[in-house]
């Protein structure tokens, strides 16, 4: 075999039966998140991917691999999202696979044909930066944010969430990535298993070292929080009998000494201000139970033009005057992108008939006995950033609300309630994830599970004892290093490529001697 090793080229003969088993293990690793949650998998995920695009007869072919795949891989992890945005999933996934045509080409550039020892080297640092640069791009909210990270499969591995909390999900993205590039080498490419074996005792080492080094967050007190969900609530006064029935549940907390209640996403559907029948009977709530209540409120305000999705904070009193309005809205959920072009989405699916309104910043709030509290709304807690700069701010605990009863019936409300516990370990804080339909969630600081999960089944309101920390995370304190590294060694890369290129070839003395001429594949007979 020319490679001197095992070959994928052969089993994957014609360009359509190519592009296929592309789509197929560009999808492979969504195996890896809830609901299955085959963390394990993960690491060997890629793997066919790979050694596909390595084997690619063309530099050409190896971007088409890479392309496939990527549609592959998002249309898997978007699964769910086939019931509301139909047809036009497969086009944003079209779409956004070519940003992973680069990473193809780099993996036969790197790892195809007879690769010398140093090129493989180069592939344990290159292909998962280059990965990482991927996720990167996709992460922007125009193009969707960063929901299926590779490095979000790790959420309940506990050394993997020491690691985020040193260089956040990326860091375990860039891992993760690293470890299916040894293995792949590993099988297919004999001159790179002392670089690959290399490489894997690297990342043996790197995760034993911040195990033993990476701060721990140091917890002091505890808070007494509250999460309500109501269940499905349907009908034409869905609206109302959502309210009702939280409100219902909201008093069988009184007497249980809790510090806060948080309520989901959309969980008041009226503007405050304009029902303060509405506003008085939540005031009433907080004096019954003697603690502030976090709502969220979706509808169009009163006080300016449009909609909104709001976390508003309540006191006895009424609103204390706190209000977060979310920032980043759910492509074609909460808004469409250049409506005027692409506003027949709405005909094909459940996509925005009416763009939200953003807000420009973020906001901690003072809950009450002693609670600083970071609001996220839904899609927000996807975003490692927003968390990260609230605990910055001085957030003692996240909380995100959100409400996922569009998707009962898929692994959305699983996956949803794993990045919590990611955003808890990256900045060493508490966090609470709370829906509607569920599934609800809590985290303690160092992202380990504080109780059972609110399953979408549930009807009910449940009290978590929420340990408090403090202390700082080097993800908090140094931000996307993982991110910039990887920016570096692509640099890194291209640098070199360029001073190769640019290099002037040598050139010696014409031969005194002609080579002889072939016949047929044999050397001519020599003239006397």
């Amino acid at each position: 075999m020319s490679s001197g090793a095992w070959d994928a080229g052969w089993w994957v003969e014609g360009p359509w039966r190519r592009s296929g088993v592309a789509v197929v293990a560009g999808a492979l690793p969504v195996l890896a998140f809830p609901g299955p949650a085959w963390w394990w998998l993960a690491y060997v995920a890629l793997v066919p991917w790979i050694l596909l695009a390595r084997s690619a007869p063309t530099a050409r072919r190896a971007a088409y691999d890479g392309w496939c795949g990527g549609f592959g891989f998002l249309l898997a992890v978007h699964n769910w999202l086939l019931p509301s945005l139909h047809v036009f999933i497969f086009l944003i996934a079209a779409l956004l696979g070519v940003l992973w045509a680069p990473w193809g080409w780099l993996v036969r550039r790197l790892l195809g044909g007879l690769p010398s020892p140093g090129r493989c080297a180069a592939a344990m640092a290159v292909l998962p930066s280059a990965w990482l640069v991927v996720e990167l791009v996709r992460s922007w909210q125009g193009l969707g944010g960063p929901w299926g990270m590779l490095g979000a499969s790790q959420w309940q591995v506990e050394p993997a969430l020491r690691l985020a909390s040193v260089g956040g999900v990326w860091l375990l993205s860039w891992l993760v990535v690293a470890v299916n590039v040894a293995v792949a080498a590993l099988i297919a490419v004999r001159a790179a298993r002392l670089p690959a074996a290399a490489s894997l005792l690297a990342t043996a080492a790197a995760t034993s070292a911040a195990w033993a080094w990476a701060p721990r967050p140091a917890t002091e007190g505890t808070a007494r929080i509250a999460v309500v969900q109501p269940g499905v609530v349907g009908g034409p006064r869905s609206v109302e009998d959502r309210f009702d029935r939280e409100e219902t549940l909201t008093r069988r907390l009184a007497g249980q000494d809790v510090d806060l209640i948080v309520w989901g996403e959309s969980s008041v559907g009226r503007d405050l201000a304009a029902r303060p029948d509405l506003a008085r009977r939540l005031a009433a709530l907080s004096r019954l139970t003697g603690a502030d209540l976090l709502v969220n409120v979706d509808a169009r305000r009163a006080d300016r033009p449009g909609v909104y999705k709001s976390s508003v904070l309540i006191g006895p009193d009424g609103p204390t005057g706190e209000r977060y309005d979310k920032m980043r809205l759910v492509p074609f959920g909460e808004y469409i992108p250049a409506r005027s072009l692409l506003g027949w989405a709405t005909s094909v699916g459940k996509a925005a008939g009416e763009d939200r309104h953003r807000g420009t910043e973020q906001v901690v709030m003072d809950a009450g006995h002693g609670l600083r509290i970071g609001p996220l709304v839904c899609f927000e807690t996807a975003f490692p950033d927003m968390s990260r700069h609230l605990v910055d701010d001085g957030a003692g605990v996240l909380l995100g609300q959100s409400s996922t009863s569009t998707f009962q019936g898929s692994w959305a409300p699983e996956q949803h309630a794993s990045l919590a516990a990611l955003r808890a370990a990256e900045t060493g804080r508490p966090m609470v994830h709370a829906t509607l339909t569920g599934v609800s969630a809590v985290y303690g600081p160092d992202g380990q599970s504080l109780g059972p999960w609110l399953g979408t089944h549930a009807d009910t309101a449940h009290v978590y004892d929420v340990p408090l920390a403090r202390g700082v995370t080097p993800y908090v304190r140094h931000g996307d290093w993982a991110v910039r590294g990887a920016l570096l060694v692509l640099a890194s890369l291209g640098a070199v490529e360029g001073v190769r290129t640019l290099r002037p070839r040598r050139t010696g003395p014409e031969p005194l001697v002609r080579p002889a001429r072939t016949v047929r594949g044999w050397p001519a007979r020599p003239r006397h």
